[in-house]
């Protein structure tokens, strides 16, 4: 029996990924699509390449529009999604791909955000390593409120976390650099972001320790085992419409060889359908990403500076944030975690 879905900010980047990805899912059918300006428009209006879509209208983003549904995919700015939240049943499956429910400390939240703070919900990156050697994975089976992960956090935690786990690597001066799409700041018009500004230019953004995925890196590898982690994370945009390619660096820890360090990290992707370790001299290109579920990650350590280098390239509107809210629907209804996902990218 299919289940019913409505995805919320269904006008934008990321809701449009949701919906690309949700026409073709085999238990899924999406019945309601919600924006805030843009109600009242058909949904082809605003997304011409979901042609299979093209029944819908978007309506207005209401609790009341979004109830009775088996399932609801929130894609809305960060201070939207909690307030409607609270107004749905608690046995309906709400995937929410904005900032509200990431953080677990209030105070980061108010550092960084600031508004009013919606609490924690279920983390919703499967393949994240704990320190206890389990994964987030199972604490998302049988949830009906999960967060999506932040797009450069994706990046950034997979690309460390099994490292800090098996204590191959230290958890201080962590240093992360990311060439970063722009489709990763959503539809509004932005003059930083019009094609004259950053063809054929790149700059860095969020400088400082200011970015406001910055906690929720430092919540993941901390929860991966990390004591006292510190990381330097500089995201650069770049002229590619979509898609991450993260350069992330930490210390070797003492008595650690290189051969120690890579079967960290295959050990704890050997199984992960949607996270791939390159073989060694190899590292991904985002090209190879984009449309895919997938995050690839190519590995290097410097034995005579004793650091290692991480390079995982993934694309943010999908393994970034529609695919991983997908995915996590799938585990949380006990669907098989793969179900409309793909690991192929589009080339050229």
């Amino acid at each position: 029996m299919s289940l019913s879905v409505a995805v919320a900010g269904a006008s934008g980047y990321a809701g449009g990924e949701l919906l690309r990805i949700l026409a073709d899912h085999p238990e899924f059918t999406v019945t309601t699509v919600t924006a805030f300006s843009n109600a009242g428009q058909p949904l082809i209006a605003l997304q011409p390449h979901l042609r299979s879509l093209a029944h819908l209208t978007l309506v207005e983003t209401t609790a009341a529009n979004l109830a009775g549904h088996d399932v609801v995919f929130l894609a809305l700015p960060h201070g939207k999604s909690g307030e409607i939240t609270a107004q749905l049943a608690d046995d309906t499956l709400v995937i929410d791909c904005g900032a509200d429910h990431r953080l677990t400390s209030e105070s980061d939240w108010a550092a960084f955000y600031g508004g009013e703070y919606f609490g924690a919900w279920t983390y919703g990156m499967p393949e994240l390593v704990l320190a206890d050697g389990s994964r987030q994975r199972e604490s998302i089976v049988g949830a009906t409120r999960i967060a999506v992960p932040g797009c450069n956090v994706t990046a950034i935690s997979l690309g460390l976390a099994p490292g800090i786990r098996a204590g191959v690597l230290e958890p201080e001066d962590i240093v992360a650099v990311l060439a970063v799409g722009p489709s990763g700041a959503g539809k509004t018009l932005k003059v930083n972001l019009l094609a004259s500004e950053i063809l054929g230019s790149s700059y860095a953004y969020g400088v400082g320790g200011t970015h406001r995925h910055t906690p929720e890196i430092r919540q993941n590898l901390t929860a991966a085992g990390g004591v006292g982690v510190t990381v330097s994370f500089t995201p650069m945009l770049v002229p590619m419409s979509r898609g991450i390619l993260a350069t992330s660096t930490a210390r070797l820890a003492p008595g650690v060889s290189a051969a120690d360090v890579r079967s960290a990290f295959e050990i704890a992707y050997a199984d992960e359908p949607f996270v791939h370790l390159l073989p060694a001299g190899e590292y991904p290109r985002t090209a190879d990403t984009v449309g895919a579920n997938t995050a690839l990650i190519g590995l290097a350590v410097d034995e005579v500076s004793r650091r290692v280098t991480t390079i995982t390239a993934i694309d943010n509107l999908v393994k970034g944030t529609a695919g991983a809210a997908i995915q996590s629907a799938n585990i949380a209804l006990g669907l098989p975690e793969q179900a409309g996902l793909t690991t192929n990218g589009v080339a050229p």
